[in-house]
């Protein structure tokens, strides 16, 4: 530890030269420049202070500060004499980094200062300051660049902020277009699917009536809160109005919409608010396949229809009316084919050894109709031959063939009395002319006295012949092929007894087969039937008929037509009541 250095200052320059003693000693210890320009600051402070009291005692000590080579210089500073003063006693240190250099004592001086000391001391004073200044520029300019780089920060922040509040924005957007295009999206998928199961629906019928029955529980209550339907063609009631906007759309072919405000829908027109304000909003639309059907009316659900749901609207009312005139060009097709086939069926003979009753049923469900006939003729040997038939196919065609088997059988049969012959011949004709075509028979023979019937059949269901006795057999010998095989075939005659009181049963194959059971069951229970008929209701061959449709046709939809011929063999009585007119033999149309 260097020793104190005290000094007794009572002038400004011993003053001056005690601030350049503590300079060059704080500078000769390695002191930072900042740290003992404050010491040298303050250190001339306080001694300015005590020299305006009276004199200043200044003492100077350097003592090792720790073990790592460290220094602290102390200063103490008081006035002199301390009591006089009012400035207290004033301490000072400061470290120092290097070792404590040797300092010589110097001797106190007079009160006149030495001009050199003077001038070193204030030259010191500018050095120092110089040095400080040059820390200030330096710390400046960092502080200019630190500033500069915080404002360039600051800007980069400010553009990474409004970046990001912009891609936010985008983000937002592209997620309101998201949503409000799955929105779009599931609508349509919505709407499609109603129009694809709407359209199954309206074409699931071909009945005029089950189309319009279907409409309102399609779309009520979803697309209209009201359905009307006005048909052109269909008579109405004379106290029924039709709509402003429907007589403009009947009468201009185009969708029409009246309400409150303008629609606005894709390819519908606006009826102005001066012809038609009504409360609710109208849309109405021309059923238009070839020519205009009529018109869809309907009354929208709230205060308007929707675009997408319009157009959806308008095309289903394009399919409806589709379906409407198939349902017509089917009625047609089906009334023609069945007026041709009631045409050509035969009116029963009367004959002394056999009585008939027949009956014909049109199918109800499908275009049916056309294949299905009886005959029944007299030859000209007195004999009776009796015909069922069934020509594959529906419809005017199979009528035509139908027709066509008929005559040609009848013509066969005035050359050739034998049942199998005349349909070994119709097997031939019918590959020859109708190659694609087939169609079962079955053909019996009744000769008057003789008590057995002889038949033969091409592929038809099996005859059930019944005793006086009421047991019923089924004459299910080898039937054969059906007409028009490709197939070179020869029928034969089956011969069966039919004592007097005996009744055979021809049918086809809609009286008997169902898809669900197949054709077996049927013809168990038409034999139940048939057994079951008392004598005495055998003497009304037609209340028969009748018995023996009821079982078989509990349902009034029926797939395919029917035929029954009943053939009696009545004992001999003179007064046995003989077969009705030919207007009775048939059953009553649709």
């Amino acid at each position: 530890m260097t020793p104190p250095d005290v000094r007794k200052i009572t002038s400004i320059a011993e003053a001056a030269r005690a601030r350049a003693f503590a300079a060059r000693l704080t500078a000769g210890l390695g002191a930072p420049e900042v740290e003992r320009a404050r010491f040298l600051t303050a250190l001339t402070a306080r001694l300015r202070t005590c020299l305006g009291e009276c004199a200043a005692e200044l003492t100077l000590t350097v003592r090792p500060a720790a073990s790592d080579g460290t220094v602290l210089v102390e200063a103490v500073a008081e006035p002199v004499p301390a009591e006089l003063g009012r400035t207290p006693l004033w301490r000072l240190t400061l470290t120092c980094p290097g070792r404590p250099a040797r300092t010589r004592h110097e001797p106190h001086r007079s009160r006149n200062p030495d001009e050199s000391a003077l001038t070193e001391a204030v030259l010191a004073a500018d050095v120092e300051t110089a040095a400080i200044l040059r820390r200030l520029d330096e710390t400046e300019r960092q502080l200019r660049l630190h500033r500069e780089e915080l404002h360039q920060t600051n800007q980069g922040v400010m553009a990474l902020h409004a970046e990001l509040d912009a891609a936010a924005r985008i983000q937002r957007d592209l997620l309101d277009a998201e949503r409000a295009a799955r929105g779009e999206a599931e609508k349509a998928r919505r709407l499609l699917t109603f129009l694809a199961d709407a359209s199954a629906a309206v074409t699931a019928s071909l009945d005029q009536e089950d189309i319009l029955r279907c409409l309102p529980g399609l779309l009520v209550p979803g697309y209209a809160s009201h359905v009307d339907v006005w048909l052109f063609d269909e008579p109405e009631d004379p106290g029924s109005a039709h709509s402003a906007a429907a007589v403009a759309a009947a009468r201009l072919g185009r969708p029409q919409q009246a309400g409150p405000h303008p629609g606005a829908l894709p390819g519908v027109d606006d009826l102005p608010p001066s012809v038609l304000s009504p409360n609710a909003s109208l849309l109405c639309i021309p059923l238009t396949v070839r020519r205009t059907l009529g018109v869809l009316t309907l009354t929208a659900p709230g205060d308007r229809f929707d675009e997408d749901t319009s157009v959806m609207l308008v095309e289903l009312a394009r399919r409806i009316a589709i379906a409407l005139d198939n349902a017509r060009r089917y009625e047609q097709h089906r009334d023609t084919a069945e007026a041709l086939q009631r045409a050509q069926l035969t009116a029963l003979p009367r004959t002394d050894g056999v009585r008939l009753a027949a009956r014909y049923l049109p199918a109800t469900r499908g275009l049916n109709i056309g294949g299905d006939w009886y005959d029944a003729f007299p030859q000209p040997d007195g004999s009776l031959l009796t015909v069922v038939g069934d020509v594959t196919g529906h419809g005017l065609r199979a009528a035509v063939i139908m027709g066509q088997l008929r005559t040609a059988l009848r013509a066969y049969a005035v050359e050739d009395d034998s049942p199998a012959r005349i349909l070994t011949r119709l097997h031939r004709m019918l590959c020859h002319q109708q190659p694609n075509l087939y169609a079962t028979a079955v053909i019996a023979r009744f000769r008057p006295g003789d008590p057995h019937v002889v038949w033969a059949a091409a592929g038809h269901p099996p005859a059930l012949a019944r005793t006086p006795g009421g047991t019923v057999r089924v004459l299910d010998t080898r039937p054969g092929v059906m007409l028009g095989v490709p197939l070179p075939f020869e029928y034969e005659d089956h011969t069966a007894e039919l004592p007097p009181g005996s009744t055979l049963v021809l049918y086809t194959d809609g009286l008997v087969e169902r898809r669900a059971h197949g054709i077996d069951p049927g013809i168990e229970t038409l034999g139940r039937a048939v057994a079951a008929l008392g004598a005495a209701e055998l003497e009304d061959l037609d209340a028969c008929a009748e018995a023996l449709l009821r079982p078989l046709l509990r349902d009034s939809e029926r797939d395919d037509d029917v035929c029954l011929l009943l053939c009696h063999i009545p004992h001999d009585d003179p007064d046995a009541p003989r077969a009705e007119p030919p207007e009775r033999q048939e059953a009553p149309a649709r």
